[in-house]
């Protein structure tokens, strides 16, 4: 299985989208052809009613010429054709639904673990919403192309051939009417269609914009709510949803026109064929008779509605293929993260050496980080500390690996990062944020997530180390409860002790910790502090603090300003040599974050 998904995102190729849906089907290809077969038998119907209709107006019309059984099995044949189109109908929409679900799994879980390889940079670079477009709105749209190029299309140009063909057989001095009516259908319809692919592509753009923001509106309510901008954000979104509504709206108008122009001028052509046709019989050219007409009438209101329906199917074919392209964007997105063919972990003493890193972001540059250089040993608890924008978010990123340096080495147990798969690498660090990101799920799911092997006994341990056991317990479902989306039916604290349960029960040998207890009331971040202690015992930690009364336990402190460090010692040495951390200390001290 995983094969045939590197697969898939392996072998895109933008520029030949047509390749890449018959990858995505080499798997169900038989079941594609089924479906094709009995939707060719369950839409015969269309072929022989004309044909059947003009054996029965013969029949009846000229009765010394024909015999009565001639009837009766031209209506037969008819009623069995029609009654087929039951189970034809239910194998052909079973096996194309089996073959267009299977790729839409597929190709779903391709691009979830494409994305799960792209680096944090994908990520800041495109919005929430459009990645969700492209996951719902394009494989979608990648599904119903598929029932358009392998039944829509196919059945058009049998039913053409078969109306040809019998025509050809029965009146072949009427192909000439053919030739001619049709060739002037599909140029007109051409024309009238043209404005309307440009259109569908600009609307698809807004239709990705609209979701992403719609996505951005939800996560901001609470920002919106505090603020009092309800109505400043319900005045945003109406004219952001009117200037949709229009761009839909130009759509809908050139859809209508070309709809109406496409049945007047079919109806005109259909006319002209009955009169024409009407004509010959009752001047009594061609040998035409009155079945003729009716046949030649039906097969050519067939075959100019078969055209017709490749026209309108052109556009939507056309809009899947542009679905291909867009999930493309992700799957042959060169920001992965480069993990092939490293050096698996498997092992961590817990060792980091910095040796002269620095790095600059993309977009800046002045450098986050200057020339880095520290030591730190198995278990030693290092706390970063400085003003915003000092480059602490940045290391911990590095550490974490979301980075790369831009110059320099991180070695973890004297190898160089970079040359280590960094999958295997997290395996062993756990981070606890300010910000606590949880699942909608139960307590249980949250915690075990990346641990679903561990056993009750260690989870109940977990728990308890987390100061978490008593609220836990006090939940209407306890471990089972369900804690709404990112948590919201818990306070921050007790989201904080899932989180650091979470990090306990993969007892790692690399702890980060990012501002873990700064949103939190004294009582809650007394629980929390004591909890963050049983999870340090141990353990290599970085700890990023604004409220420094939470760092007075650490073995030293690396105090940043500007990307570069300008201090380094344990607490008491550095509130002693009364630079930057010591007026930082006495600062907070005096708006009372520190007591004297």
């Amino acid at each position: 299985m995983e094969d045939s998904l590197d697969a898939i995102a392996q072998n895109y190729r933008g520029k030949h989208p047509f390749r890449f849906l018959i990858l995505l089907y080499r798997q169900d290809f038989k079941y594609i052809g089924l479906s094709m077969l009995f939707y060719t038998v369950k839409h015969s119907p269309e072929w022989i009613r004309p044909l059947i209709l003009a054996n029965i107006i013969d029949i009846i019309s000229t009765p010394s010429q024909h015999a009565l059984w001639e009837l009766w099995w031209n209506g037969a044949i008819f009623a069995v054709s029609v009654i087929q189109n039951i189970p034809t109908h239910y194998l052909c929409v079973r096996f194309m639904s089996l073959a267009t679900r299977r790729m839409e799994s597929r190709l779903r879980t391709a691009l979830v673990q494409r994305l799960q390889e792209l680096s944090l940079d994908f990520y800041y670079q495109n919005s929430t919403g459009v990645l969700q477009s492209k996951l719902l709105r394009d494989v979608e749209s990648i599904q119903t192309l598929t029932s358009q190029l392998f039944e829509l299309l196919p059945a058009a140009f049998l039913t053409i051939s078969i109306a040809s063909i019998v025509t050809a057989i029965r009146t072949p001095e009427f192909l000439i009417f053919f030739g001619a009516t049709v060739p002037i259908t599909v140029i007109l319809m051409r024309i009238l269609t043209k404005p309307l692919r440009d259109r569908n592509q600009k609307l698809r753009y807004q239709f990705e914009n609209m979701s992403a923001y719609l996505v951005e509106m939800v996560k901001l309510i609470p920002v919106t709510r505090a603020h009092g901008a309800e109505i400043t954000e319900i005045d945003r979104t109406r004219s952001k949803l009117e200037t949709l509504q229009q761009a839909a709206m130009r759509v809908d108008r050139i859809n209508a026109i070309a709809g109406a122009s496409s049945w007047v001028t079919l109806r005109l052509f259909g006319c002209l064929c009955l009169i024409f046709s009407a004509f010959f019989a009752y001047t009594g050219r061609f040998d035409m008779t009155i079945g003729s007409v009716v046949l030649l009438t039906g097969y050519f209101d067939s075959l100019t509605a078969s055209v017709l329906q490749i026209l309108t199917v052109l556009p939507q074919i056309g809009k899947g293929f542009d679905a291909i392209r867009s999930v493309g964007e992700i799957l042959e997105c060169p920001q992965i993260e480069p993990n092939r063919g490293k050096t698996l972990v498997r092992e961590v003493q817990g060792v980091f050496a910095f040796k002269s890193v620095s790095f600059t972001y993309p977009s800046h540059k002045k450098p986050a980080l200057m020339d880095f250089s520290v030591e730190v040993n198995p278990g030693e608890t290092i706390a970063i500390v400085g003003p915003s924008g000092a480059g602490k978010s940045t290391l911990l990123s590095l550490i974490v690996g979301f980075l790369r340096p831009s110059a320099g080495q991180i070695l973890l147990d004297d190898r160089d990062l970079n040359t280590l798969d960094l999958r295997s690498y997290r395996r062993f660090l756990s981070v606890v944020t300010q910000e606590t990101i949880l699942f909608e799920g139960t307590v249980r799911e949250n915690i075990l997530y990346g641990c679903d092997g561990a056993s009750e006994v260690r989870l109940r341990q977990a728990i308890a180390d987390a100061n978490a056991l008593e609220f836990i317990q006090a939940l209407p479902q306890g471990l089972n409860s369900l804690i709404g989306e990112n948590g919201v039916k818990l306070s921050g604290g007790q989201r904080q002790r899932i989180a650091i349960a979470r990090a306990l029960i993969r007892n790692p040998r690399v702890l980060l910790l990012d501002e873990a207890t700064a949103s939190l009331d004294s009582a809650s971040e007394s629980l929390i502090q004591e909890a963050l202690e049983r999870l340090m015992g141990g353990r290599t930690t970085f700890v990023v603090a604004h409220r420094l009364s939470t760092i007075r336990k650490a073995d030293r402190v690396i105090v940043l300003e500007d990307g570069r460090i300008v201090e380094i010692g344990n607490p008491r040495q550095l509130l002693g040599n009364e630079g930057l951390f010591a007026r930082l200390y006495d600062l907070q001290t005096r708006l009372g974050f520190i007591s004297s």
